[in-house]
């Protein structure tokens, strides 16, 4: 019977280049938040988690952002969050 060997490097370089692809962060252009923070849009009431990656619900409108066609916002709770135009995913919350 054979025994396979896998050197320790290799592996931890396997499961640690997985984890990297997995954590990946967005780096949201500065004047995209700017431009967000000086919105007068009326906030809306969301029940549920607002965080990172909370796939929004269609009833909730987004709002497009000049020029910015990857990012939208929506005021929720009283807090401006930024959104995937394409997912509707949460990409950030501001405040």
């Amino acid at each position: 019977m054979k025994k396979l060997f896998i050197p320790a490097a290799a592996l931890f370089l396997s499961i640690s280049g997985t984890a990297v692809a997995q954590t990946a962060t967005v780096t949201v252009p500065g004047e995209v938040r700017t431009y967000v923070l000086e919105q007068k849009t009326p906030s809306v009431t969301f029940e549920g988690d607002i965080a990172v990656g909370t796939t929004l619900p269609d009833t909730v409108e987004i709002h497009t952002i000049p020029d910015q066609a990857e990012y939208s916002y929506v005021i929720l709770n009283n807090k401006r969050v930024l959104v995937n135009p394409k997912t509707r995913a949460v990409v950030e919350v501001i405040e």
